[in-house]
């Protein structure tokens, strides 16, 4: 009885085809249109998307990309060393001057350090700009470009394909930072 009601629940899930962006269907729906220019319907990801946790299917983890689990949402800005911090206020002095987030590479993973003041848009283009400094390699200039260039267009179609684009579904986002744009005040909290 206990496989038949997992099997029922397991293909219950597959049905479901949810129009809210998370993580993982926030980099398929990136990664199709950086090579294709379109953006899949909530039906196509769903079936696309992962259902079952990623360590019970040892393929998945040898055929996916997993560059969405890179990313790490409102990172403490104490847990930087000096090399970082200082690395972190020219960030935030050229890149990120008037953004509400600013993207740190350490170790393989993109940091999001979030201000204070930051929107659930500015969470949800914060993660769609990490991915596309992790999908493409690329350094802070060139993904502020692909942003630049591509994120609105992005947002519209995903809008017209029905996707609810207002925010990302995450975990609650603690840590968040304060800075200014001004020159003279180049300061961290």
């Amino acid at each position: 009885m206990l496989v038949l009601c997992l099997t029922a629940n397991y293909k219950a899930v597959c049905c479901l085809s949810l129009a809210t962006l998370n993580y993982e269907r926030s980099f398929i729906l990136l990664q199709h249109f950086i090579e294709s220019g379109q953006v899949l319907s909530p039906q196509q990801v769903s079936r696309m998307e992962h259902i079952l946790p990623i360590w019970t299917s040892s393929w998945y983890s040898k055929t996916s990309k997993l560059r969405h689990q890179k990313v790490q949402l409102g990172v403490r800005v104490s847990s930087l060393n000096q090399s970082e911090m200082t690395h972190l206020l020219s960030l935030a002095g050229s890149h990120y001057k008037k953004g509400k987030y600013i993207l740190l590479k350490r170790g393989g993973i993109i940091d999001v350090i979030l201000h204070k003041q930051s929107t659930a848009a500015d969470i949800l283009q914060s993660y769609v700009h990490a991915l596309v400094m992790g999908n493409n390699k690329l350094i802070h200039g060139e993904s502020r470009q692909w942003m630049d260039k591509h994120y609105e267009a992005f947002m519209s179609k995903l809008q017209t394909s029905g996707w609810k684009t207002e925010r990302l579904l995450a975990s609650s986002i603690v840590w968040r930072a304060n800075w200014t744009s001004e020159p003279s005040s180049k300061k961290m909290s």
